[in-house]
């Protein structure tokens, strides 16, 4: 897969079959598409490819407001090459790239930036300055600048539209059986363990910290977690997402792990932390005594859920 900061580069001009879209999560919805994507690509000979954004444009527009985030861009580029993707542009979001009107968006962007002959869409897919351009427009542009369109329509799971929003809900609510049946997989974070402040380690729970990239993550709370990349099999433990109230005040999210039964130094290692089973939400505690105490019954449980000798809720 190659990755592409805006328009293709000069010597990598071959035309594309091209999704557009923020694909945040890749869920079942995404996937769909991107099948439709690697088939189109194949019945016209060309590579498929997806455009996306960063930031989200509603981070950018109304950041107080945007929806929390499923995956960051690592885990989203590596979905998006298991379904076959070969081209990934990711799109830099700004004033200027918004304020460009439907068919400046298409001309400079998609068609003599992109080179894109084939267009994917969703059935409520939008695009240019206030939204204007609707699959109608896309359609009547595309016979005079050379690419065509193809829709996919709405794609539901047990009555239900597989969305983006859907996924964060079932994680905000914890119910990760739900989410990763949205997803077509367990949900997992993945990224390179940093160095911290080894307080856990003081306090007898040493833990690999990842940093979150974005300021609201979909899942917070407390986890039974299982970790891939420290081994042929995953490492059981236990997980905090979250503010770390009790110990710190600057609104900084991270992704804190103690694995069980490991004392391997491992920082700047990339692994991917899945989620099994919310254990709890977070808590502020009064003393550092009654975080050690909690920590201790959350590793208990996780134990217990990973060992499979724990009662269901």
């Amino acid at each position: 897969m190659k990755i592409l900061r805006g328009s293709a580069r000069r010597n990598d001009r071959a035309p594309v079959a091209l999704a557009i879209g923020n694909f945040d999560g890749v869920h079942r919805g995404h996937q769909a598409l991107l099948a439709q994507l690697v088939d189109a690509s194949r019945r016209h000979g060309l590579i498929p490819a997806v455009l996306t954004f960063e930031p989200h444009p509603r981070e950018f527009f109304t950041p107080a407001s945007a929806p929390a985030r499923v995956a960051n861009l690592r885990d989203k580029i590596s979905a998006l090459a298991a379904a076959g993707v070969e081209r990934v542009f990711i799109q830099h979001f700004n004033q200027r790239f918004a304020a460009q009107s439907p068919e400046r968006f298409v001309d400079d962007v998609l068609v003599a930036g992109l080179n894109a002959r084939c267009l994917l869409v969703g059935d409520d897919f939008r695009f240019g300055a206030r939204r204007a351009g609707d699959t109608e427009l896309l359609r009547r542009l595309g016979a005079t600048r050379g690419y065509i369109v193809e829709q996919l329509k709405t794609v539901e799971q047990g009555g239900v539209r597989v969305s983006s929003s859907e996924v964060r809900e079932a994680l905000a609510a914890g119910d990760l059986d739900h989410a990763a049946a949205l997803l077509g997989r367990p949900y997992a974070i993945s990224g390179r363990v940093l160095h911290g402040r080894k307080l856990g380690r003081e306090i007898g729970f040493p833990t690999l910290n990842l940093r979150l990239a974005h300021r609201r993550p979909a899942a917070h709370g407390i986890f039974a977690v299982r970790v891939h990349g420290l081994g042929d099999h995953p490492r059981p433990g236990v997980a905090s997402i979250g503010l770390r109230p009790t110990v710190e005040n600057d609104g900084r999210w991270l992704l804190e792990v103690h694995l069980f039964d490991f004392a391997q130094q491992v920082y700047g290692k990339l692994v991917r932390v899945e989620l099994v089973r919310k254990l709890r939400d977070e808590t502020k505690y009064e003393s550092l005594q009654a975080l050690t105490h909690a920590i201790r019954n959350d590793a208990q449980a996780a134990r217990a859920v990973l060992s499979g000798t724990a009662l269901l809720p």
